[in-house]
């Protein structure tokens, strides 16, 4: 009863105007004695490990976005394995991996979203990973949320989709239909050596917006899908394990590759607690 009243208020919330007049109390750093009280209450209510922090004192941070967004303490994320090994690019739990069936992406049991929908409408910019591999994985409200590259690539397109905001813990992805490609969410396409990835990271309930580093925090106002292509002289590479976004406030990482590009490690499996930086798969394998 407590999970269909849950799923029926998410229908009837104003998600927009909640999500967006929480993003706007995030960022506020006008009031530092509430800012302080909120932040302590939410290490001690979701149990967050600051002992990781790079900035351990909360109360040093100048808003409640800057204490989410917070940075680890260098070295303690290593990158596993050699070129060939992809990692996984956040701290989080595996919702599904696995191969992606024609245009269908598996969601919960039950339910599947559409691949052409995920990543904006485009044929031709599906086309590349149809029958393709797939993984999603879940950031709560205690994990590190900054997105770092799972290989080396080079930034091809971003894509703003404008959508719902639902919340995407368990409880939704197994009730609500085609979910990942119903939110709001920001599509990022990399050249790779293994060919095309797609990161696409996905809004929700109260996340106030995504920041990328080449195009700060993106404006999640369009009322259409918004695509920006980079080449040439506005060509972007990462390194493998570099910073490639942040949720201010936390949601959904959906990483896809193409068929036969990639293989999941065999540990990596579904409800799986990850670390960004841990082996998640073999490249070409």
């Amino acid at each position: 009863m407590f999970d269909k009243l849950f799923i029926l208020s998410q229908y009837v919330t104003p998600q927009l105007a909640v999500s967006r007049a929480a993003g706007r109390l995030a960022d506020n750093d006008r009031t530092p004695a509430l800012k302080n009280r909120v932040v302590k209450w939410f290490i001690k209510r979701y149990g967050v490990d600051m002992s990781e922090a790079a900035e351990q004192d909360p109360t040093a941070y100048a808003s409640f976005n800057t204490f989410f967004t917070r940075a680890l303490k260098p070295g303690i994320r290593p990158l596993a394995g050699g070129e060939n090994t992809f990692v996984s690019p956040v701290d989080g739990a595996i919702s599904q991996l696995g191969q992606i069936s024609g245009d269908r992406v598996f969601q919960a049991k039950g339910q599947s979203f559409s691949l052409l929908e995920l990543l904006g409408g485009d044929a031709g910019r599906t086309e590349a990973f149809t029958e393709g591999e797939f993984s999603t994985i879940y950031l709560a409200p205690r994990d590190y949320h900054r997105i770092h590259m799972p290989m080396a690539g080079t930034l091809r397109e971003m894509i703003y989709v404008p959508g719902k905001l639902f919340s995407v813990n368990p409880t939704t992805a197994q009730n609500v239909p085609n979910l990942f490609a119903r939110n709001e969410r920001v599509v990022c396409i990399f050249d790779t050596a293994a060919g095309p990835m797609a990161l696409v990271l996905v809004g929700a309930m109260i996340v106030g917006s995504v920041e990328t580093p080449w195009a700060g925090v993106v404006a999640p106002n369009s009322s259409g899908v918004k695509a920006i292509s980079y080449n040439g002289d506005s060509a972007i590479s990462f390194a493998k394990g570099e910073e490639m976004g942040r949720f201010r406030l936390g949601s959904t990482v959906v990483m896809v590759m193409p068929g036969g590009s990639i293989s999941w490690n065999a540990e990596q499996v579904a409800g799986k607690r990850v670390r960004m930086g841990e082996a998640f798969g073999v490249v070409g394998a």
